[in-house]
């Protein structure tokens, strides 16, 4: 084998062997920075899940009770309460009609609409 043979096949094979050196460094320095970005979307994703618990903390019915009962003017009304408004009389107006009286039969098949809550769980 010729000097000038062996000299470019050393060149060759260096040249190959620090590119792959170089191609296995940068696929752990990306593996890192994907790494690395994966823990801070994880510690976000922890931030909001804290601040939704808050929000939902604060927003609770209990909370929001015990901040009413502790305002010393606030009252809820008893069930023997009752609360009257005065309207002007020029407002008022009179149903002049007699309320419309139902049949046995209408009453019978008739169907009355009841409105119910449903609750919804996220």
């Amino acid at each position: 084998m010729k000097l000038s043979k062996f000299i470019n096949f050393c060149i060759f094979t260096t040249f190959f062997s620090v590119l792959y050196v170089y191609q296995q460094s940068e696929i752990f320095r990306l593996a890192y920075m994907a790494q690395k970005r994966q823990a801070m979307f994880q510690e976000l994703l922890d931030k909001n899940t804290l601040l939704r618990y808050n929000i939902e903390a604060n927003a609770s019915l209990v909370r929001i009770g015990s901040r009413l009962s502790q305002n010393q003017d606030y009252e809820i009304p008893a069930n023997y309460q009752l609360v009257k408004l005065a309207y002007p009389l020029e407002n008022l107006k009179v149903n002049t009609r007699a309320p419309k009286k139902e049949n046995l039969i209408a009453r019978i098949f008739s169907i009355k609409r009841e409105a119910q809550a449903k609750t919804i769980n996220p």
